[in-house]
């Protein structure tokens, strides 16, 4: 039986492949007291595994599914890229390069002095930064050295050994570091930290101390709808809706007016409509303003028929040159804005704090919800409603890979130095450019974000699994010979990049101390350093200084797997 599968993985490869993504997946997901090794490096082991029993794959097949992944990656930040780019980005993006670049030299510097090959340099830089494109960018550009097929092979082989011996470390320990180090580094201790935190929190939501339950956060339920039967001894009486909104507001409430009843009847209202006692209005808002607001309004009654009435969820992407780099509030002055909630607030797929202070950016992505009619006005203030659906555009996306790989394929010297980007980085930067063109012109180029996370998932994980399945002859070889040398180095090149961010943040940067440490996880281009550091702060205020960083790093640790290639070969 067993002999069976394997001639006919043999015979069939695309089921080793899948077999490979499903085992993989399955172990990468496994907790041991809450460590994890992480989905890619289950689908390399898995692979690695797999592969000793020789299954062929054809030669390229990896290359595709790694340009649906670079493209789709591109394509998911790259308005945040260019906006980053801008004066109120620019500290966090020059934080981030300047992280990113120390690691490339450190990498260098190590490398040299262990006289460590290209191949193992380039996995040892991959997984030391947990970035898993590094791999792929470095492989095509060994693919493009003008050297023997056995000598490639040789380094090609060697990329996941490094990757694989020095990614847990990259991944658990800058974790470990950023949330337990971190803190007592930024603030003294982390209870101090967490303090300082808070009260950023309270700063941005402008409700002062000690209310700590009026912060403005983004769950799912956020936005609550009420009843409340109005009282002489709360509004007086003859107040109309906009007047009555306005001392709400001027009371830390801010919540709509949307419907009343009075003697039995629904009313149909407008911002002039005059309210008296006895009349049940139908309230929306935050939660946090609606809940208690009795002393304000009345007694909160149950009034299903006053309830019902349909709202709608919609999805809009800033690009309105009017709000971006504006604070949230001035949206909730903004009279097209009325009657509007929003539920959430994402960035670069990060899901951000909300607070009236919270500025919004070009690409930021907000949830929504109001009257259709209310929403129809308020969308074009902020930018398009994104489109829904599940239809991607496949010429944009094919021609985008194609122009990338173009553009890659092109070669030119600096000097005696032969330069060339790589299909891989062509489709990168491709992918940045087409995601910034779509969010300038929304009409065309659709991507839903559930099609780009299958491509962007399957496309690595699938790479990551041919990896592993072509180069298991050479890897328990290679660990025998570097193993500990890596993993030390390794947690060397791991950390070292981290204390320099630490210190860039407070001395030089003066980053926020949370902000500050969101700013090191994305300057480390991982995402789990970034929990770490809010399941420590039990605050989501990290996340603001995340994205930026992120995007940069993402773009410049990827692009340094041409570049240390280039570092290592040169002169040799």
């Amino acid at each position: 039986m067993f002999n069976w599968l394997i001639l006919t993985l043999q015979k069939y490869p695309e089921i080793a492949v899948m077999l490979t993504l499903m085992i993989g997946f399955y172990v990468g997901k496994i907790h041991i007291k809450g460590f994890t090794l992480g989905t890619v490096t289950g689908v390399l082991l898995t692979g690695i595994f797999i592969g000793t029993y020789h299954i062929p794959i054809p030669d390229g097949t990896k290359s595709i599914f790694f340009l649906f992944f670079l493209f789709c990656t591109g394509y998911g930040i790259g308005p945040q890229f260019f906006a980053a780019l801008k004066k109120d980005g620019a500290p966090l993006a020059a934080f981030s390069f300047i992280v990113c670049v120390s690691s490339l030299l450190l990498c260098w510097a190590i490398s040299s002095l262990l006289h460590f090959e290209v191949g193992t340099t380039a996995g040892f830089m991959s997984g030391s930064n947990t970035c898993s494109a590094i791999i792929g960018v470095a492989s095509n550009s060994i693919k493009d050295l003008n050297i023997s097929d056995d000598l490639k092979n040789r380094y090609l082989d060697q990329i996941p050994v490094a990757y694989a011996v020095t990614y847990i470390f990259g991944t658990a320990g800058t974790s470990w570091f950023l949330s337990v180090i971190g803190p007592w580094f930024m603030s003294g201790s982390r209870a101090k930290l967490i303090e300082e935190t808070k009260a950023l929190e309270a700063q941005l939501s402008e409700t002062g101390a000690g209310e700590e339950e009026h912060d403005i956060t983004n769950a799912y339920d956020e936005v609550a709808f009420r009843a409340y039967l109005l009282s002489k001894e709360t509004i007086g009486d003859g107040k109309t809706v906009t007047e009555l909104e306005h001392v709400l507001k001027s009371k830390g409430r801010l919540l709509w007016i949307l419907r009343v009843r009075r003697e039995g009847k629904l009313i149909p209202i407008t911002p002039d409509f005059p309210l008296h006692a006895g009349d049940i209005v139908a309230v929306s808002g935050q939660r946090v303003s609606a809940i208690g607001a009795d002393p304000l309004l009345g007694k909160e009654v149950a009034d299903v028929e006053l309830l019902t009435f349909p709202v709608q969820d919609v999805v809009v992407y800033v690009k309105n040159k009017k709000v971006i780099g504006h604070h949230i509030r001035r949206l909730d002055a903004d009279p097209a804005f009325r009657g509007i909630s929003i539920r959430k607030l994402t960035r670069a797929g990060i899901e951000i704090p909300l607070s009236p202070l919270t500025s919004l950016v070009k690409g930021d992505v907000l949830e929504l919800v109001g009257i259709q009619v209310d929403l129809d006005r308020a969308i074009p203030l902020l930018g398009f409603k994104e489109k829904t659906g599940v239809e991607t555009d496949i010429v944009y996306l094919a021609g985008g890979i194609v122009v990338g790989t173009l553009v890659g394929a092109l070669s030119w010297k600096i000097g005696a130095v032969p330069i060339e980007l790589s299909t891989s980085g062509g489709s990168l930067i491709a992918g940045l450019f087409f995601g910034w063109l779509r969010s300038a012109r929304p009409t065309f180029g659709f991507i839903p974000p559930s099609s780009q996370w299958v491509l962007t998932k399957l496309g690595l994980h699938v790479f990551i699994a041919i990896v592993g399945l072509t180069s298991s002859e050479g890897f328990l070889t290679g660990l025998k010979q570097e193993g500990l040398t890596l993993f030390v180095a390794g947690i060397v090149l791991s950390l070292s990049p981290m204390v320099l961010a630490l210190f860039l943040s407070k001395y030089v940067f003066k980053f926020h101390p949370a902000i500050g440490l969101g700013a090191c996880a994305g300057a480390h281009d991982e995402s789990a350093p970034l929990l770490a550091v809010q399941d420590a702060l039990n605050s989501k205020v990290p996340a603001l200084g995340y994205t930026v960083a992120y995007a940069v790093a993402n773009i410049t640790l990827t692009t340094s797997g041409v570049i240390i290639v280039l570092l290592m070969t040169h002169g040799k």
